[in-house]
């Protein structure tokens, strides 16, 4: 190991420990994990004492942020239960179904006046790239009690699927641009083997290992901890082998989390876990480390160098994709569901851009795309505003959705927003084990 990669790994080591000795304090303030490690990102990138620098250490960086988000895309979609998505029925769905394409589409418009260097389908890719939501930068917002059930479940459902629906998109687009790897392959070569192959892929998998751990559990073969193990196995290795066949092992994990769940939903086990040791438990603590830590990478790979060279329209551009790209999606998405304003004002605002935005503007820089110093810098830019102001703004808005949602629930008849919901649709796993 090489002198500069001691000091990185130590100085990641005591970071990673400060946060945690003082985890539960931080808790209870405005200040979140992803501030925390991206700001410390900062200061040991290049722009700061530069001991973490993507061009000597792109193997283990990459390894790492590739399995926080391939982790964290079998355990969202592991854990998605058809109650879920049926008790808080037309929110995740529609903003899911018609304001993730909507928020791709305005993304690349908004691009296109701002940079007109950039070709049309690096607007495209850059839509993409910053439409998927990440429910744990503003954890608060989706989990406030205050906060109606309806609301936050449907906030949860939204950010544990649609980083996985966003990944078609950005290889397609990414197919379509010359000179990146993917385009070599040409776009009917990543329309079956990224996304026909490797579903395949993962639901082979993922099925597979549902039914092994089902079985083993019915016949008391496993214990609850190596029950976990599998979990993590069966996940890596739907990504190896989709990634072996050239496939995307994203969409393999993702596929594979589905079906890994819905296995062991079918299955009638003779004794069910403790709650404190459901199978996927370790997956998502391991997968929210390696996740925290990605923002670790993100501050000094991406944001440091951008803060030396900003400019109006990347900032204009970061507020309006928060803002306007986010909210009028929203907006129209929800159209007549009878959602009042104050709530399409809370869900369009609480779209925070976190850990698959950072893992494709990565996987943009290791592809040399074209325009990848703007593409970066506007990606940067965006999330890292996004980690300030999402998870700076959380509890207050929280706080004070929750004051409105209190009184007009006793003066609004049949207000849509105080629609019941299941007890185990009302607190769905997705994402619930991420690190703040």
């Amino acid at each position: 190991m090489s002198g500069g990669s001691v000091w990185t790994g130590a100085a990641v080591a005591a970071v990673t420990a400060g946060y945690a000795l003082f985890s539960r304090r931080l808790s209870s303030t405005p200040v979140s994990a992803p501030m925390v490690f991206t700001a410390f990102g900062v200061a040991i990138g290049p722009v700061g004492l530069d001991i973490l620098d993507l061009g000597h250490d792109t193997g283990p960086v990459m390894t790492l942020i590739e399995a926080a988000l391939a982790l964290l895309l079998f355990t969202d979609a592991m854990t998605v239960r058809q109650r879920a998505l049926r008790a808080s029925g037309f929110l995740p769905l529609r903003l899911l179904v018609i304001g993730l394409p909507l928020s791709i589409a305005a993304g690349a418009l908004l691009a296109w006046p701002l940079f007109p260097g950039l070709t049309l389908w690096e607007f495209a890719l850059l839509g993409a790239v910053l439409a998927p939501t990440d429910a744990a930068l503003g954890k608060t917002a989706s989990s406030s009690p205050r906060v109606p059930a309806l609301v936050r479940q449907g906030l949860n459902v939204e950010s544990g699927l649609n980083d996985g629906l966003a990944l078609p998109f950005f290889l397609m687009f990414l197919a379509a641009i010359p000179g990146t790897l993917a385009s070599e392959e040409g776009a009917d070569g990543v329309f079956w083997r990224a996304l026909v192959l490797s579903t395949a892929v993962g639901l082979a998998f993922g099925w597979a290992g549902g039914w092994l751990l089902t079985h083993a559990r019915a016949r008391n073969w496993v214990t609850g901890e190596w029950q976990q193990v599998v979990v993590l196995a069966v996940a890596f290795c739907a990504y190896s082998v989709a990634t072996g066949v050239d496939g995307s092992g994203f969409i393999a994990t993702w596929m594979g989390g589905f079906a890994f769940g819905a296995a062991l939903r079918a299955g009638k086990p003779a004794t069910e876990a403790p709650a404190e040791k459901r199978p996927a438990d370790l997956a998502e603590y391991v997968g929210g480390l390696l996740g925290t830590l990605s923002f670790l990478v993100f501050g000094a790979v991406l944001l440091g160098p951008v803060l030396e060279h900003l400019n109006w329209r990347i900032i204009l551009y970061a507020v309006l994709s928060l803002t306007v790209v986010r909210m009028l999606p929203v907006a129209l998405a929800l159209l007549g569901t009878g959602m009042r304003a104050p709530t399409l004002a809370y869900v369009g605002w609480f779209g925070p851009r976190g850990l698959a935005s950072v893992v494709f503007g990565l996987l943009i820089v290791e592809d040399h795309v074209p325009g990848i110093e703007l593409l970066g810098q506007v990606i940067a830019v965006t999330i890292g505003l996004s980690i300030l102001l999402h998870g700076m703004s959380a509890p207050y808005f929280a706080n004070l959705y929750g004051n409105w949602y209190d009184t007009a629930k006793t003066t609004i008849p049949d207000l849509r927003e105080a629609q019941d919901t299941t007890k185990d649709a009302a607190t769905p796993h997705t994402g619930s084990r991420r690190l703040r």
